[in-house]
């Protein structure tokens, strides 16, 4: 079968019409010891590692094809799944797309959302080590403008390995422009229907191989207001424990997702709330709460505000999905919102001033669910819309302020309450109070000066931090930085240490090549609200980006 493909990509590549696109990227990385951080479970042979992937696409009239090649040679990154070895054709695809009779039909690998992703997002990720695509079929089509209808099926790629899960997934999707089938004008509404099915065979007969997922959701619009809401439903499926498969306790689950929004000229308002009870779905059963993010089927992200800054992501919060037992520590699920609220001083007022100055303010929170637990029985039942431990909670402003045409500010406050006991499993709370302050100065006309100074008091957890950055961009073209976390209130003498980056990118037109050596601080990472743990480290690391 692969064979095929790759027969086929070169077909479509000789018409004379052919259109080639793709890129090219490498992260490699050389681990060093140093006088703080010491990497025993690496032998000296391995520490050269490399992730590498070669994208190629071709376009000629309604086909499309592409092929990625993929390797990780001498071994994948450091904390990159073990499924990751050697090289090889990570994905192939064929698509036929004729919008005209509304028809789009793929053959092989292929990415898919329905609605949110509650029930089924499949996407790739480098950096968090993601690529849970799904090779078979997959249909779409638009009978009118107002409807479209999504049909596939096939295996799901285990995580950025070249094996699959041992699952298959089939789904059907529908989505209904209902203000357009009406012909409404001044208000846009919709209807979604989607479901789910993974079949997985099973070798206990009180466990039927199949586990589904539906899904209803609406939205609405009119003028600056939108809201849209979603019910999901998972059918009966084993519990699992540390990798584990009980099939004498099943359970089900189910989701509920609310958000509103209000926007005109100077003002945004979104708020946003989630219930998740035993919601996380897997194509492959044991693959369940694992560390590398393999074989999830559905997307469930935190709704938290994401930052860019170092300190802002020391303590993060990972959406809490899974169902465990254990006594004083049981969970279910989360329940819990956040709201966002950004508002523009106008120019030329007292505290627009010239320029103007823009303000915005985030809150979340989030708790497990209130109800009645069994650890020893394995029983529980949870209350609709009760709150029991706080999980998490955030309070952050930021003001963006330019103060003349070459010089802009922001300034960040965040206070949070992190529950390692209940969102780590392990000990203990934190309290935190970050203060970070950020300047830009552009120099000439085409170059600028960037400097960040972050400052964290916890009363828990690492306890204080500070950090800067200093970075010089010049022509557009040159980069250079250098960045450090210094964890210097921390209790135990040896854990202070300061997490320093020196390095330098180049970039021109659609080639970006970066460098720099140093140490990465051990702990969560999170792209997009999904989050991963990645352990301490130092060394030399090379990064290589091409698109054409």
């Amino acid at each position: 079968m692969k064979k095929l493909f790759v027969f086929l990509l070169i077909f479509i590549a000789a018409g004379a019409k052919a259109q080639l696109s793709g890129g090219f990227e490498s992260n490699s990385s050389y681990y060093v010891d140093d006088s703080k951080i010491k990497l025993e479970q690496i032998e000296a042979q391995n520490r050269l590692r490399s992730n590498s992937y070669l994208r190629l696409d071709y376009k000629y009239k309604h086909f499309t094809t592409g092929i990625q090649l993929e390797s990780y040679v001498p071994k994948a990154l450091l904390n990159y799944s073990p499924n990751l070895k050697e090289a090889g054709l990570g994905s192939y695809y064929v698509n036929y797309k004729n919008d005209s009779i509304g028809l789009d039909i793929t053959a092989g690998h292929f990415y898919e959302q329905f609605g949110s992703g509650l029930v089924l997002r499949t996407w790739e990720d480098r950096q968090l080590g993601i690529a849970n695509s799904i090779a078979g079929g997959r249909v779409k089509y638009a009978p009118f403008k107002s409807v479209q209808i999504t049909a596939l099926y096939g295996k799901q790629r285990n995580g950025l390995g070249f094996d699959f899960t041992a699952g298959s997934v089939f789904g059907l999707n529908t989505e209904f422009e209902l203000s357009t089938l009406f012909k409404a004008r001044k208000i846009s509404y919709g209807l979604g229907l989607s479901y789910v099915n993974r079949n997985e065979k099973t070798d206990f007969n009180a466990l039927p191989p199949s586990t589904f997922l539906t899904s209803i959701r609406g939205n609405v619009k009119k003028g600056g207001f939108t809201a849209d809401a979603e019910y999901a439903f998972k059918s009966k499926d084993a519990l699992v424990e540390f990798g584990n498969v009980r099939p004498e306790l099943q359970f089900d689950g189910s989701a509920y997702l609310l958000n509103i929004g209000y926007s005109r000229k100077g003002l945004g308002i979104n708020t946003s709330f989630r219930r998740l009870e035993n919601f996380a779905a897997y194509s492959q059963r044991n693959l369940s709460g694992n560390v590398f993010n393999e074989g999830f089927v559905n997307y469930i992200p935190s709704l938290t505000k994401q930052y860019d800054y170092s300190l802002g992501n020391i303590y993060v919060y990972p959406a809490q999905s899974n169902l465990s037992f254990e006594p004083d520590r049981n969970k279910a699920g989360e329940i819990g919102g956040q709201l966002d609220v950004i508002y523009q001083f106008k120019k030329n007022t007292p505290l627009g001033g010239k320029y103007g100055t823009n303000v915005s303010i985030n809150f979340a929170q989030w708790h497990g669910l209130k109800g009645i637990y069994d650890a020893a029985q394995r029983k529980y039942e949870a209350d609709l819309l009760g709150f029991s431990e706080k999980y998490y909670r955030e309070l952050s402003l930021e003001v963006r302020k330019k103060w003349n045409p070459k010089l802009a500010s922001v300034f960040t406050y965040l206070n949070q309450y992190y529950n390692t006991r209940f969102v780590e499993e392990a000990v203990g709370e934190v309290n935190a109070n970050t203060v970070i302050v950020e300047n830009t100065l552009k120099v000439g006309k085409a170059n600028s000066i960037r400097w960040e100074l972050q400052h964290q008091w916890a009363d828990g957890g690492f306890k204080n931090w500070a950090a800067s950055q200093l970075e010089f961009n010049l022509k557009s073209n040159w980069s250079f930085f250098a960045i450090d976390l210094y964890n210097y209130g921390n209790d135990n003498a040896n854990k202070k240490i300061h997490y320093y980056n020196i390095g330098l990118a180049y970039k021109q037109g659609a080639a970006r090549v970066q460098a720099n050596y140093g140490r990465q601080r051990g702990g969560l990472i999170c792209v997009g609200g999904v989050c991963r743990f990645v352990p301490e480290s130092a060394g030399l690391n090379l990064g290589v980006n091409l698109v054409f």
